[in-house]
């Protein structure tokens, strides 16, 4: 792909206006890039308003230059994924923007490095590979290949959970641990494990499926049953972790919002050699009795200042669902917070 760029003045005060020109040289990952009538274009159009129009395998870019060039690495970024085989979705349109807003942007984690030319994160298995979608799952992937402990912290909808479990089946499958453990706090609905029928798979199954469900989506089913069937991935209650220690393992807490500071600490203190742990949790989802705290939040405050850990937060902006769901996200927020749509308290 090549590319080339006019800028024009306009009166003092206002933005300078570019002309960006994009040439693909396959025609064939053009047409993909482009979507469906051009609808791949016109979403860019709509998220950074610009002007894109189509001509072969030409694209002309007008509109102000910071979101002119916001578009080009956007078109850029999408352009590398359709060279790679990745059939272009809205949600990689969505993502390869919020990628381009940040490409400059300097952040606070020390395992980013400033880029001006876009190079998203990727967890790659056999089945499948996953492309950060903004920046902080950006961010969030390169924590995870540096550091042996990881919080993600954040609302639904912002893959922290997912990109996990996807890490977790990469390093398992490339021999770089041994096992996989999945473990949750089962308090969601308000019963004890005792309570529930079956086995303690079958008792603890419910509360882990969003774990399941990532691990089929990241490794054929039939591994998946096999290595549950011979404990390489093994399903571990909370309750159950106490007086182990979990060496050349993926670990993953989930749901740490529900953890107690006591199960919290527990649970940390189960890192063994050549581990990895990942808890991952929203702490503005706490299910425990009136007047507990959580252990994930005491840990945050705790552990803040120790070496080697990395705390990655998402927000709104992260969601990678439907975009009802951040603005539900953005909603609850606002009204936690008092303050109404429009900036005033919200009305009774």
């Amino acid at each position: 792909m090549t590319a080339t760029t006019e800028l024009k003045n306009r009166p003092s005060g206002a933005s300078d206006m570019a002309h960006i020109v994009l040439t693909f040289d396959n025609n064939k990952l053009a047409s993909a890039l482009y979507g469906p009538f051009d609808e791949n274009l016109a979403r860019l159009e709509q998220k950074l308003g610009v002007d894109i129009r189509s001509k072969g395998n030409q694209l002309s870019i007008k509109g102000d230059s910071t979101a002119a060039e916001q578009a080009r690495r956007a078109l850029d970024h999408l352009y590398e994924l359709a060279q790679k085989g990745v059939e272009l979705s809205p949600s990689d349109v969505d993502g390869a923007v919020r990628l381009s807003l940040a490409a400059d942007d300097q952040l606070t984690l020390p395992t980013m490095e400033r880029k001006g030319k876009m190079a998203a994160a990727q967890i790659s298995t056999r089945k499948r590979t996953i492309y950060a979608r903004s920046a902080n799952q950006d961010a969030y992937m390169r924590a995870l290949e540096r550091a042996e402990l990881v919080f993600g912290i954040g609302p639904a909808g912002t893959g922290k959970t997912f990109l996990a479990v996807a890490y977790a089946a990469m390093l398992l499958e490339r021999g770089m641990v041994e096992r996989i453990v999945l473990s949750r706090p089962a308090v969601e609905a308000g019963e004890r494990l005792g309570f529930l029928p079956g086995d303690m798979r079958e008792k603890v199954d419910p509360y882990l499926r969003p774990l399941y469900d990532a691990l089929y989506d990241m490794m054929p089913a039939e591994k998946v049953e096999r290595s549950l069937a011979a404990g390489v991935i093994e399903v571990a209650p909370l309750a159950f972790m106490r007086g182990r220690t979990l060496a050349n393992a993926a670990v993953i807490l989930d749901e740490a919002q529900n953890t107690t500071p006591m199960q919290m600490k527990m649970f940390l203190t189960r890192l063994g050699e050549n581990a990895r742990m990942i808890v991952t949790g929203d702490p503005s989802q706490i299910d425990l009795p009136p007047n507990t705290k959580s252990g994930l939040v005491e840990a945050l405050r705790v552990l803040d200042e120790v070496p080697g850990i990395v705390t990655v937060r998402f927000n709104e902006s992260d969601v990678v669902r439907h975009p009802l769901v951040a603005a539900i996200v953005a909603a609850y927020d606002r009204d936690a917070t008092g303050v109404g749509t429009a900036g005033k308290p919200p009305q009774s």
